[in-house]
């Protein structure tokens, strides 16, 4: 129960972050928006590490394989991704395509058990799931 809970926050919390950062955008620049947002966070996460766990950050260097070190430079390019779609579409409609694609992505990564994860069947309800978050797209973009 707890993990639906989160994930309905963090839904939540995307979205008004994404409105927030495209305003931040309107009156700066696009990088400087994005620096803003990572630098923010890295003093939430750092003010937070010091607070609570304290585990050395040598632990970085064991990462293993190297590239899922890349997430902070993924992250960057979401917040940018996230501010000019939010920008050009708006916040709901932008935050169902964005959704959408998270899901089919999520999906192809565990059906395929790309990066580590475990590999799933392919299921048809799932499939049948994902077209009606689609149909539910095109139905609230439709205009009579």
């Amino acid at each position: 129960m707890i993990g639906i809970v989160i994930a309905l926050l963090s839904g939540a919390l995307m979205s008004v972050q994404g409105v927030f950062n495209t305003g931040v955008t309107k009156g700066t620049s696009m990088w400087v928006s994005n620096s803003w947002v990572q630098f923010s966070a890295l003093v939430i996460c750092l003010v937070s590490w010091f607070f609570t766990d304290r585990q050395s950050f040598a632990g970085i260097l064991q990462v293993q394989p190297k590239y899922m070190l890349l997430g902070g430079v993924i992250g960057a390019f979401i917040t940018y991704t996230v501010i000019k779609s939010m920008d050009a579409l708006g916040p709901a409609q932008a935050v169902m395509l964005i959704v959408v694609s998270q899901l089919a992505v999520a999906y192809l990564i565990e059906l395929f058990g790309l990066f580590g994860v475990d590999k799933q069947p392919f299921l048809w309800r799932r499939v049948i799931g994902m077209a009606v978050c689609i149909g539910g797209i095109i139905l609230f973009k439709w205009e009579s």
